[in-house]
Formats: structure tokens, C-alpha cells, sequence
């Protein structure tokens, strides 16, 4: 089993593994620890470097079983020792856009009892599909205005993993339409925006929402139905 650092630390930067399997065809490596994410949950892999040896590969692309793609002519060697180092600055953007949409949809849920029915992000950008019966330009004001109160309400983000038994007796731990949980899951990786959000979740996120920065509203339409979207942006420069 590969020790998954980043689901315990956001914030770890650069890390030493010992690769575990090469697939030259593929171009992928495995390591008995990263801090790689691999994407899932509509926020995207993360990208940086291995170092062996003094060689640097560029890793342009993680999935899911621990593969690590790399860039270049050669591969390192089954027992190699790694260092791992990420692009921090697209981890750390993902990070603020990922907590943004747990600020959105914590305020969503709380404010008007609307599910979630989909989501996807970049870096510093990202849209939700909600179930709403409604959607105007005074309404979507509205939520901008909450969402920013509680970035600089500067809540605290934990996170916890928990036997899966514990998880599910949290009232609305599950807030997409669907559980996309599966049920060979023993343990659940949480995330709490303190007194705002709790879901289950396995990606990255900065530790207080102050961190976030600036949400805006870039814009919204009907999906269909009472399937609306809305699209957020965040703020590189700017205070909330």
C-alpha cells in the first residue's frame, strides 16, 4: 500500500519515496509514499518533479493507483531513491479552489437546502450544479455576499479520516445527489469547515478560509430543469 501523504498534509511540499515499479511503455512509475494527488472529486492531478539520482523527470501527470507519468527518455530504476517535489504554486491555487466550492456549498446547503448534482475546478476557477428552482441576478448577488463572509470569518479547515461506520452517522456527510462512496471503503476522509461544512472528500485544502481569497460569481445559467450552474472565480490579488 502507498503511504498517501497529501491526504494528511495539504501543505507538504517536497518528500523522499523509493520508486516501487517502473512500466517503461506507459512511462509511469510507483512509489511507497507521495503527496501526489492523483485528481478525483473534479479537482485536477497535481504536477511537479522526481529527483534521482541527481536526474530530474518531470512528472506531467498522476492517476489514480499511485502512477506517476514522467517526462523524458529515460526512467528511474525499481528501488531508487526519490525526491518528490510538487508544483506548489498550482497545488496551492487547486487548494484555495477547492475550499472555495466547500464555502459555496456549505452556504448552499445551510441557506437553501439545494444538493449538489455536479462540480468541476481549475486552478483559481471552478463551477457547482445545484437543484434550484430558481436562479437571478439578485439571487446569485445574494450567495456572493455570503460566501465572502465566510472566507473572511477565517474558519478553520480539519480534516480527519474515520471507520466508515463512524462517518456515516453524520447527519448530511453526503451532500452530492448521489453517494459516490463506494462501498468497498472501510475508512472516510473528512473535511470541516468549522461551523459551516462538513463532507466527505479526498482532496487538498487550504487550513482556514481566509486562505481562499476573494469568490466571485463569474456567472450562472440553467442546466435544465432545476439544474442550475454557477461559476466562480477566485481573486489572486485580491482581500474578500
Amino acid at each position: 500500500m502507498t503511504e498517501l501523504l497529501y491526504q494528511t498534509d495539504s501543505y507538504l511540499r517536497e518528500f523522499e519515496a523509493v520508486v516501487t515499479s517502473v512500466d517503461v511503455a506507459a512511462r509511469t512509475v510507483t512509489l511507497n509514499r507521495t503527496a501526489f494527488y492523483p485528481g478525483g472529486g473534479g479537482q485536477p492531478c497535481d504536477a511537479g518533479e522526481l529527483e534521482v539520482g541527481g536526474r530530474r523527470y518531470a512528472v506531467v501527470r498522476v492517476e489514480r493507483g499511485n502512477l506517476h507519468v514522467l517526462d523524458g527518455d529515460l526512467m528511474p530504476e525499481v528501488g531508487d531513491a526519490v525526491m518528490g517535489r510538487l508544483d506548489w504554486d498550482r497545488r496551492f491555487q487547486l487548494m484555495r479552489t477547492h475550499t472555495a466550492m466547500h464555502i459555496l456549498c456549505g452556504v448552499v446547503w445551510r441557506d437553501y437546502g439545494a444538493s449538489v448534482t455536479g462540480g468541476n475546478m481549475e486552478p483559481l476557477e471552478g463551477r457547482m450544479d445545484f437543484e434550484f428552482e430558481r436562479l437571478q441576478k439578485e439571487f446569485v448577488q445574494e450567495i456572493e455576499d455570503k460566501i465572502n463572509v465566510e472566507v473572511r470569518a477565517a474558519r478553520d479547515v480539519l480534516v480527519r479520516i474515520l471507520p466508515r461506520d463512524e462517518a456515516f452517522q453524520i447527519p448530511d456527510l453526503i451532500r452530492t445527489k448521489i453517494n459516490l462512496l463506494p462501498e468497498g471503503i472501510r475508512e472516510v476522509r473528512t473535511v470541516e469547515i468549522v461551523g459551516l461544512d462538513l463532507q466527505a472528500d479526498g482532496g487538498t485544502h487550504v487550513n482556514n478560509t481566509r486562505a481562499v481569497g476573494r469568490m466571485r460569481i463569474a456567472d450562472y445559467k440553467s442546466k435544465g430543469g432545476i439544474n442550475k450552474r454557477i461559476y466562480v472565480r477566485i481573486e489572486d490579488d485580491d482581500q474578500p
